[in-house]
């Protein structure tokens, strides 16, 4: 698994999470009217999966340092909550406070959440893993990828629809329980779903890197 998800930037985990376990993250979390929710480290179930020895030695072999988890959200794509997802790579991390680091930047407010933008260096060093509730497929708006497109680094506005243009994109339909492992530089989308079903998926990032001091994450203990 390390050398696909190295080369390709994602790997899919199979059966990570059984069905009661399922049922019982689908219950804590309960409903949403949103796209998403943030700041679910602060949940004690959430926090408490993040950090469980199952999911830190699946992300340990692929970041540099001891991972540990930095933000939580929980997405659920339904009939009542549908949205389509641009290509894009995962550029920003959610933190405390505004301060102005060199090599950090720009700044922007996500539901009154400061967030910036971080180098591909540090990017390189995360991980994030999805965790899937439901079954996902293209009748529901599962992720679609872009095999091997982390390793360009950030990419200009320009070069995301070449990219696009010289290479097929991968979809990930998974069962329920499975989960999906990928690169925040991996190019990703998501149509809107044409299924009345849910899609939901807790996202869990980890890093393995510390912040410069004038810098904490939003969720990390």
């Amino acid at each position: 698994m390390n050398h696909e998800l190295e080369q390709k930037g994602f790997a899919i985990v199979p059966r990570l999470i059984e069905a009661d376990e399922q049922q019982e993250l689908i219950s804590t979390l309960g409903l949403i009217s949103s796209a998403g929710r943030r700041g679910l480290l602060a949940l004690p179930a959430v926090a408490e999966l993040a950090r469980s020895r199952r999911l830190l030695a699946l992300v340990r072999p692929h970041l540099p340092s001891e991972p540990f988890p930095v933000r939580a959200i929980y997405f659920d794509k339904s009939s009542d909550a549908n949205w389509l997802v641009p290509w894009h790579q995962d550029l920003s991390l959610a933190l405390r406070a505004h301060a102005e680091v060199p090599g950090f930047g720009p700044w922007s407010m996500k539901d009154g959440i400061p967030h910036v933008q971080a180098s591909a260096e540090l990017l390189e060093q995360m991980l994030t893993v999805r965790l899937h509730l439901d079954d996902a497929d293209a009748s529901n708006g599962a992720l679609r990828v872009l095999p091997g497109s982390h390793r360009f680094g950030r990419l200009s506005a320009d070069r995301i629809p070449q990219l696009r243009r010289e290479q097929p994109d991968f979809l990930c339909a998974v069962w329920a329980g499975d989960a999906l492992l990928m690169r925040p530089l991996l190019l990703h989308a998501s149509s809107r779903s044409t299924h009345p079903r849910h899609r939901r998926v807790l996202h869990i990032e980890y890093a393995g890197f510390d912040l410069p001091a004038e810098l904490k994450w939003h969720e990390a203990a």
